[in-house]
């Protein structure tokens, strides 16, 4: 069984699912028109695309694998010379300086203030 608020009575009344639904006599508008496009374009199936278009450009991936297996000693982060040195001592500086300063924190946390 359905119930629904009366206004009249203030109290909650037997009510038909449909009144129960849509409260206050409102009915809900369905409108028959057809919603109008968004995107007016046709989709393209991916089996309709050939098989290599220009957009994706020279495979990199060979040489990319030639470069991280060539067997010469460094670890593969540091492969592609000068950026990744760059980038690895800067993530070192950065890792070392934030421990410190946690460290000198929690010093500084752990100290008792002076009263005065």
């Amino acid at each position: 069984m359905y119930y629904k608020f009366n206004g009249f009575t203030q109290r909650l009344v037997g009510a038909a699912a449909s009144a129960a639904y849509n409260p206050q006599g409102f009915k809900p508008i369905v409108s028959t028109d057809s919603p109008a496009l968004i995107f007016g374009t046709t989709t393209k199936l991916a089996s309709d695309l050939p098989a290599t278009d220009s957009f994706l450009g020279k495979n990199k991936v060979p040489d990319l694998q030639k470069l991280f297996q060539k067997a010469d000693g460094l670890p593969v982060h540091l492969k592609r010379g000068v950026p990744d040195k760059l980038l690895y001592r800067t993530t070192m500086a950065l890792t070392i300086g934030g421990t410190i300063y946690c460290l000198v924190a929690l010093y500084i946390a752990s100290q008792p203030r002076n009263q005065k």
